[in-house]
């Protein structure tokens, strides 16, 4: 698997970046997970937009699908040049915009809930349900006996460590720093992403979502305090292979 992160960023992009956005990548087949704020944009200086073969969204925060709509459009206008002839499955929770998904013969949408089991392309993806102010998920993605992970946006909750156990790498987000509660907001400080990688085992924690204040370096120290393994601070366009 390789993974490439397009966006980082939580609630707005910093300038010429994008909130949440991951490619996921194997044998060819390409997999959008999130679409926030940005993505579109970005995501077209690697990958052509008719080449994504299936996204993902965990859930209906803007930060993480709010270039939905860009995409669909973008489809529409590749496939009425004849560029691409596929219609493309976007995979989310039935909910508030779950019905927009459909866009003629563009996109379609395809509902999960936390018992299911997918199969996409070489993927296979299952879901635990998270701790958020809306509907949220957290999604564990296995191929070719690779585990990648990804919490989106939660509070700790008990179950997230066996969800993610002994993953290979663990993207997580980090909204706060560590003197921060960010429970009330469903998100996680920087000391419990580092506890919740070393409860679960993962070889490599990512930290993601990030704040747009502060110092960020500080919240890799933080998490160091209680993980022992490899941290790194998402950033736009980095490359993570399992």
């Amino acid at each position: 698997m390789n993974i490439t992160i397009i966006g980082c960023w939580g609630g707005f992009p910093k300038a010429g970046e994008a909130t949440s956005g991951y490619m996921v990548e194997h044998d060819g087949f390409k997999l959008l997970l999130e679409c926030g704020s940005g993505v579109v944009s970005l995501m077209q200086q690697k990958y052509d937009l008719g080449e994504i073969d299936a996204v993902i969204l965990t859930h209906y925060h803007y930060d993480h699908m709010c270039d939905i709509g860009p995409l669909q459009y973008a489809r529409q206008i590749k496939t009425q040049l004849g560029q691409i002839n596929k219609s493309l499955p976007i995979y989310a929770p039935r909910g508030e915009f779950f019905n927009l998904l459909k866009w003629e013969d563009y996109a379609y949408g395809q509902d999960f809930d936390e018992k299911s089991i997918l199969t996409i392309g070489p993927f296979e993806i299952t879901f635990i349900k998270n701790v958020h102010p809306v509907e949220a998920y957290s999604i564990k993605v296995k191929c070719s006996g690779k585990v990648f992970s990804f919490t989106s946006d939660t509070a700790y909750f008990e179950g997230l460590e066996n969800f993610f156990d002994k993953s290979d790498i663990l993207i997580s987000e980090c909204s706060f720093y560590s003197h921060m509660d960010g429970t009330k907001a469903g998100h996680l400080n920087s000391s419990q992403a580092g506890m919740l990688a070393e409860n679960a085992h993962v070889k490599k924690l990512v930290l993601t979502h990030l704040p747009h204040f502060g110092n960020l370096e500080d919240l890799v120290a933080q998490a160091k305090e209680q993980y022992s393994g490899e941290i790194v601070l998402a950033e736009k366009f980095m490359e993570l292979k399992i």
